[in-house]
């Protein structure tokens, strides 16, 4: 069965009048959601930039028949303790009809904390990292880790009976690899369908599926 998505773009809509989108969307025949989860918009064209953490609690109890992820970096805007408690208490109260997108992050978002831009390389260990902590935690782990990023004997105690399904984002063969040996699924960007091919051929062999 394909499943048609729209897209929620926190930068483009007021957050009040993106939900009466989604509303529409369900309306409409739509299955799913994809909530991007920015600081800053793309451009001051754009002119919004909603909390996509607020508003998905919001969505999902007014949209009953519609799913949702939302792209997010772990890491250097939001600690991955946090986005594991958020996200957990999105799938405890909405079973099975939310999920989570990781990447490493843009500039663009990430850089308001005033930390050090760290290169690509590092962005992914430190990604890796944080879902590994991510899943511990689910898991009713207590966690300590001193690395990229830093945990404390911490725990989550509010927990869903099923974890988040964790997609990697990747626009290159050489990341979709990496993620095809840890992620649920894989995004990417709309190319060629040669291109796309290099993408999904790349995660599967990266060892997908497991």
């Amino acid at each position: 069965m394909t499943n048609i998505g729209y897209h929620a773009s926190h930068e483009q809509f007021k957050p009040s009048q993106l939900l009466q989108y989604v509303q529409l969307a369900e309306q409409s025949g739509f299955s799913r959601v994809l909530s991007s989860d920015h600081f800053h918009p793309w451009s001051e064209e754009q002119g919004q930039s909603g909390f996509a953490w607020s508003w998905l609690g919001a969505a999902l109890q007014a949209t009953p028949k519609l799913s949702y992820r939302v792209v997010n970096a772990p890491g250097d805007r939001y600690h991955p303790a946090i986005i594991a408690q958020a996200a957990a208490t999105l799938a405890e109260m909405f079973p099975d009809r939310f999920w989570i997108t990781v990447g490493s992050g843009q500039a663009l978002n990430e850089h308001i904390t005033g930390e050090k831009w760290l290169a690509k390389s590092d962005r992914n260990a430190r990604l890796k990292e944080c879902v590994d902590i991510m899943r511990a935690l689910w898991a009713g782990e207590t966690v300590s880790h001193k690395g990229l990023v830093c945990v404390e004997d911490a725990k989550l105690y509010s927990r869903p009976k099923e974890p988040p399904l964790i997609i990697g984002a990747a626009v290159t063969a050489e990341t979709a690899e990496w993620l095809g040996s840890w992620a649920d699924g894989l995004i990417t960007i709309s190319r060629s369908p040669n291109l796309l091919k290099e993408v999904v051929d790349a995660f599967r062999r990266g060892g997908w599926g497991w």
